[in-house]
């Protein structure tokens, strides 16, 4: 053995060096272990396999010395990768499920009917794809072409739409042409109800024509609906004006009514009264309407009043020609009795005329007689008449 100077041999310094190389080996693993078993949070995966790889590549340049010790310590080394590894491939599946939960959503806004708010949330689903972490390049490819595949099938659906969409708003702009020009036609027109049954019915068939895009919808409303107010403009004045015309009537027919209704109160049947009645009827026919609401109920308060003022005038004109016929049967009856009088009077008479021996006295008492005769004929004369009016 050679030796060193100083007393050492070469040799033994050469274990010495090597001793040294070791120890300063088994501190470095040993650093690495405690690396890999101390529990360090990554960002993402990717970070933890570089981590992880890092660690394996230092562990592989260290050099082997085959102690148990060592062996040891790759076990512990490797067991801690494991459970890293084991985290991160927990993470890789996770992202995966997060991933296919999104191509779930994305499929599922393909047959979504409101493409406004889906295209929103396509979006959304992009920018929550873009934070979820990698669940392996190869998985990472196939889900990306999955996911885009469906949100391509969207926007295809939606670029369909969108073109279907502005079919219907050049059809719809086309009949709201036509009926804008049926408007122009109706908004001189007088026959107020009629016309504005036929302005319900463009009313009905512009809403069914559909929505003529943002650009003309406003403007083809605006010239459909300047049609219609004038229309309907002109048609307020007209029922305006009328209103205040048959509010004028309503006043009219009530001063009407308040005088027939004096008229029947005074009770007084006179023929003044009664041709006043009737006057009041021929005003009333000549006044215009109140309104249909109005004037069945004021019609009937009127002829209410003329029934009951007629009805008291028919009883009092019955009531009168029962008393004129009483007068006329007791008139009858004293000329009856004048005549029974007067032929009691002829009977004394023509007894007397049985004592008279003079000549004169005989003309005298016939011509009484004569007289009686003749006034007992004008009597029953008048009984006849009396009797041809009371049978009338």
């Amino acid at each position: 053995m050679y030796q060193k100077a100083g007393g050492a041999s070469m040799n033994e310094n050469y274990f010495e060096e090597k001793y040294d190389d070791m120890d300063e080996d088994i501190k470095k693993k040993e650093a690495l272990v405690a690396e890999a078993e101390s529990s360090q949070e990554f960002d993402s995966p990717q970070e933890a396999n570089r981590h992880i790889n890092q660690l394996r590549k230092k562990w592989r340049q260290i050099h082997y010395w085959e102690s148990e010790y060592e062996e040891d310590l790759k076990n512990r080394f490797e067991a801690a990768l494991d459970v890293f590894y084991a985290k991160y491939k927990e993470a890789e599946k996770e992202s995966e499920a997060a991933k296919r939960e999104l191509i779930e959503k994305a499929k599922a806004l393909v047959k979504s009917e409101d493409l406004k708010q889906a295209t929103k949330e396509q979006q959304d689903l992009l920018e929550e794809w873009k934070k979820i972490a990698s669940a392996g390049k190869e998985r990472d490819d196939a889900l990306w072409e999955e996911f885009q595949a469906a949100r391509q099938a969207f926007y295809d659906r939606k670029q369909e739409a969108w073109e279907a969409m502005h079919e219907n708003f050049e059809r719809a702009k086309e009949i709201k042409k036509e009926l804008i020009q049926k408007a122009r036609a109706l908004e001189e027109s007088s026959e107020w109800k009629k016309t504005s049954e036929k302005f319900r019915t463009l009313m009905t068939e512009w809403r069914e024509a559909g929505f003529a895009g943002k650009e003309e919808n406003d403007s083809l409303w605006e010239e459909f609906n300047a049609s219609r107010q004038k229309f309907y403009s002109r048609r307020n004045e007209f029922y305006d004006s009328l209103h205040e015309q048959q509010n004028a009537n309503l006043k009219e027919k009530q001063a009407l009514i308040e005088q027939a209704r004096a008229i029947k109160d005074s009770e007084d049947y006179s023929r003044e009264n009664t041709a006043a009645m009737k006057e009041l009827a021929v005003k009333w026919k000549n006044i215009g309407s109140c309104g249909k609401n109005k004037d069945d109920k004021i019609w009937a308060e009127f002829r209410e009043i003329n029934d009951i003022y007629f009805d008291g005038l028919g009883k009092a004109n019955a009531q009168r020609v029962q008393q004129r016929q009483d007068r006329m049967k007791e008139a009858r009856q004293r000329k009856l009795d004048l005549i029974n009088n007067q032929k009691k009077q002829i009977s004394r008479l023509q007894e007397s005329m049985y004592g008279l021996v003079s000549e004169q006295e005989m003309k005298d008492i016939e011509k009484q007689i004569a007289q009686k005769e003749e006034f007992i004929q004008e009597l029953e004369t008048q009984i006849e008449d009396i009797d041809e009016k009371i049978n009338k």
